[in-house]
């Protein structure tokens, strides 16, 4: 309550939603910057290839959490398909968006293999909470 009167559920569940994304989308998005990190810099893979393998094992965790614990209770849920879609939808987003800041760290201005990561950790999962959200799980 705030002054004498209650806290709108609306407000409040975007308050719970994005203390359950930073939770659950830092893990999401370190366990993507690890492999990423882990193939790029220790077995020498090409840095997109590494960007690629971290989205893969990133999104099959990334759905089963945010469905189940990030957004739990937001929104419809009697279409999984069509949610399973759009959340594939923004993934690959996030993967090209990741792509290129690989692409522009590393080859466009030769940093190192590091340099994506905070973009990786930062604006990325900005966009892609807003993404899922008001459009995955609503």
């Amino acid at each position: 309550m705030m002054e004498g009167r209650p806290v709108p559920a609306a407000a409040g569940g975007v308050h719970g939603q994005l203390l359950r994304y930073v939770l659950t989308g830092g893990f999401v998005t370190a366990l993507q910057a690890g492999v990423y990190w882990s193939l790029a810099h220790w077995l020498a893979v090409h840095p997109q290839l590494a960007n690629f393998a971290g989205y893969l094992v990133a999104v099959a965790c990334g759905f089963v959490l945010h469905s189940r614990f990030t957004f739990r209770g937001h929104g419809a849920r009697d279409n999984s398909v069509a949610r399973g879609a759009r959340f594939v939808a923004v993934s690959l987003l996030s993967l090209g968006l990741n792509a290129g800041w690989v692409w522009l760290c590393t080859q466009a201005l030769g940093w190192p293999l590091w340099s994506p990561i905070p973009l990786m950790g930062l604006v990325t999962p900005a966009l892609v909470f807003v993404l899922n959200r008001q459009w995955v799980f609503r």
